[in-house]
């Protein structure tokens, strides 16, 4: 995967572009990323911070945690990004914002301890 991948809120109001290889495609199932976009479990693209330019609108974030910031547009709402001191040099971006997000296709879990249990899902379970 190298290439340009367009993503923006559901309102429209913040559009972005990421560019290059993908850091990784991942699930998160970690508690805060729950309560930050509502659903069960989240899919996130990392790309390098300099490989992704916001051509409209503006990321507003707030800091969830301790070495946690996430993103959303003020606008819709739209949850977008989290970017952690773990990773300093990218930034996670929701898969589902993105115009081609079946493209971006999970490989690895985060936080797999905190997976609800009644989810199932059809791929290998893997923690970093």
């Amino acid at each position: 995967m190298n290439d340009t991948f367009a993503g923006r809120c559901l309102c429209g109001a913040v559009r972005f572009e990421a560019r290059g290889r993908p850091k990784g495609v991942f699930w998160c199932h970690c508690d805060s990323c729950r309560r930050h976009s509502g659903a069960p479990v989240s899919v996130f693209v990392g790309f390098e911070n300099d490989a992704v330019t916001v051509i409209e609108g503006t990321i507003t974030t707030f800091k969830s945690s301790p070495g946690t910031t996430r993103g959303f547009c003020s606008r819709c709402g739209s949850t977008l990004t989290c970017a952690t001191v773990h990773f300093p040099t990218e930034t996670h971006y929701h898969v589902g914002a993105f115009d081609r997000a079946a493209e971006l296709r999970p490989g690895k879990h985060f936080f797999a301890n905190e997976q609800l249990p009644w989810l199932r899902l059809n791929h290998p379970q893997e923690d970093k």
